[in-house]
């Protein structure tokens, strides 16, 4: 027995225990010896009996992909402890799938005593919670643990949206003419391919458009134009294209946001074969993907209205069925876009062409792609600079424009920004050389007030319009950012130390009322990662404005450890999931409208665990943040 009770006391967390409780623990352990190659526990499905400990060789543990491939491999040598998490937050099934090697000795103690030292001392309990807490931020761990998909007959195959790449699909090859080509021989190479789309190219260099059998219908039977007219005369644009080594689903939400319905394939530098849409979707018919389409074919404001409603239950599918927060981000802001765009060209055709180019550009989350189902407009217009005589003229057309698109969208279920962030909103429609302006006054003048209230700016995205007057603005505000930038960063730094994380010092949430219930709000939970990576792009002029974009980057540029990207990625995408879980149950399951609100008491034990890590993880950051960018001014 004396051996035992040494040996315990050498064994995180019992060394923890009184002496005299290690002394009763050791009487209950019973030793077991495994030969080699021993398959002791299957990951999901070994219900364990109790934990080991191991006294001499090795646990080799790991995971099972669907191939049958090991992932996340670590061994487990004497001293180490096996099953604790598993017992606790796993339903009592192996989390991971343990060899024995050779030479393997344990000592077993029953789960019921396990569960007996777990409830009698607190800290003995929260080492088994907070060790998976911190598991839980490794994207890839957390990857292997989550439930299982729901039946196939509902599921949205992930072979061919989620984990497919394009280069497994089945591309079309490309058939190709001069520029300088007659139109009618550009038609007969077309029906000889058995294609609907020709790609041209300029003058033996590179693709500039592409001619389709509806552009030869509209832009040339219908017009009566003569077909011996170069091709050129008639492309249709733009050329977008992708790399062979990308997913399906980004193919097509790259599709929906250029608004291109033929997407070439680039491998090694050159085009390979291209895709098109309408083949693509008649592929995947059960996909969300199927539903945008259906929102981009709406007729009417009524119609939009409808497919907007439908959101949630798309949200609510994709998430039990595993797919990532961030990839339900874009298909809600994919979906919101594609409404507004109906919207905006809807609202040109009853107006006429707008006086001036201009852009409508949208802002916040809409701006970072990050929307959830809880979301309103924030959005602003860039038009070009007049002459003083078309000032007023050009000025009272936006602001009729601006004013007609707001109202629509909110009456489709895209709410009014209450905090005024709205192109409605006279402060927010403006010439170019005005926005240059308010973007020169917020770097220059910068105060607490105004980079709180302005912040949402810096993720500007563009949405429809001509392009060169949003470029023309990003040039301007690099060439700002060139500039000494202590105080501006330091204000933007303090605004993202405004809200503390929601727990207190004993490690349990800090909440407040809400009716019945004492809650936190989750969307002031995950502004401090929003803020502090908004900061750091600024500061080395990193121009995405997706949070998941912008730490790619900023960790490509070395300014962020790949554990520092990994914890603030997973931290942010689970925070994420779990509020559009939240959001997607309150307006299917309760009828009521969606809140950021979540009361403690309704998560599980493991949300609890991996919630309290996710919120030390966004403190540690805070404490970096205000010792780089707040020093004195």
């Amino acid at each position: 027995m004396g051996n035992r009770l040494a040996f315990l006391q050498t064994v995180p967390p019992f060394s923890e225990l009184p002496t005299e409780v290690l002394a009763g623990v050791a009487d209950l352990l019973q030793e077991v010896e495994y030969a080699k190659e021993t398959l002791i526990y299957k990951q999901d499905v070994t219900k364990l009996r109790g934990v080991d400990l191991l006294v001499a060789g090795t646990y080799e543990t790991f995971f099972y992909d669907s191939e049958q491939h090991k992932r996340l491999p670590e061994e487990y040598g004497p001293g180490a402890c096996y099953g604790g998490m598993s017992i606790l937050l796993n339903k009592k099934r192996s989390i991971r799938t343990v060899v024995a090697r050779k030479g393997t000795r344990v000592y077993f103690l029953h789960r019921r005593d396990f569960r007996a030292l777990c409830l009698a001392y607190k800290d003995f309990f929260h080492y088994f919670t907070t060790r998976y807490g911190e598991r839980m931020l490794n994207e890839e761990y957390a990857h292997f643990i989550r439930p299982t998909a729901a039946p196939e007959e509902n599921f949205i195959a992930a072979d061919q949206i989620y984990s497919r790449k394009i280069e497994t699909l089945e591309t079309r090859d490309l058939v190709e003419c001069p520029g300088d080509t007659p139109i009618f021989e550009a038609a007969q190479r077309m029906a000889r391919g058995k294609v609907s789309c020709l790609f041209v190219r300029d003058a033996g260099g590179p693709i500039v458009g592409y001619v389709t059998d509806i552009v030869l219908r509209d832009a040339v039977v219908a017009k009566c134009l003569d077909a011996k007219r170069p091709v050129a005369d008639i492309l249709a644009t733009p050329i977008v294209s992708i790399a062979s080594d990308a997913f399906v689903h980004e193919a097509i939400l790259l599709m929906f946001q250029t608004k291109t319905r033929y997407l070439l394939i680039e491998k090694g530098g050159e085009f390979v074969g291209f895709l098109s849409r309408n083949k693509l979707l008649s592929d995947l018919a059960q996909s969300p993907f199927m539903f945008i389409q259906a929102v981009k074919l709406a007729q009417s404001p009524r119609e939009l209205r409808l497919r907007w409603r439908k959101v949630p239950e798309i949200v609510n599918q994709l998430l039990s069925r595993g797919v990532k927060a961030e990839l339900v981000n874009q298909v809600i802001t994919t979906v919101a876009d594609t409404i507004a765009l109906k919207v905006i060209e809807g609202v040109l055709a009853e107006m006429g062409p707008a006086p001036a180019k201009f852009v409508f550009m949208v802002l916040g989350s809409e701006g970072r792609q990050e929307q959830t189902l809880l979301t309103d407009q924030d959005n602003a217009i860039v038009y070009e600079d007049k002459a003083n005589e078309q000032r007023e003229l050009v000025r009272d057309y936006f602001l009729r424009f601006a004013s007609t698109v707001s109202d629509r969208l909110d009456q489709i279920g895209l709410s009014l920004c209450t905090g005024g962030f709205i192109a409605q909103n006279p402060r927010w429609t403006h010439s170019l050389s005005h926005w240059k302006r308010n973007y020169h006054e917020w770097i220059d003048d910068s105060n607490p007030e105004t980079a709180m209230q302005f912040s949402t700016f810096f993720d500007c995205r563009f949405l429809y319009g001509e392009p060169e007057i949003m470029d023309e603005l990003r040039a301007f505000i690099r060439t700002e950012l060139e500039r000494p930038l202590d105080r501006f960063l330091h204000y933007m730094a303090t605004n993202a130390l405004q809200y503390e994380p929601p727990l207190t010092f004993f490690r349990n949430f800090r909440t407040f009322t809400q009716g019945d219930q004492k809650v936190f709000d989750l969307k002031k939970t995950m502004t401090p990662i929003v803020d502090l990576v908004r900061v750091y792009a600024l500061r080395h002029q990193v121009f995405q404005t997706n949070t998941g974009a912008r730490l790619a980057r900023l960790r490509a540029l070395g300014v962020f450890t790949e554990k520092e990207y990994q914890e603030l990625l997973q931290a942010y995408y689970y925070l994420m999931g779990m509020r559009l879980k939240k959001q997607a149950r309150q307006l299917i399951d309760d009828r009521m409208p969606a809140t950021n609100y979540l009361d403690p008491k309704d998560l599980t034990q493991v949300e609890q665990v991996t919630l309290k890590e996710i919120f030390k993880v966004i403190a540690d950051f805070q404490v970096k943040i205000k010792i780089i960018f707040t020093k004195a001014l």
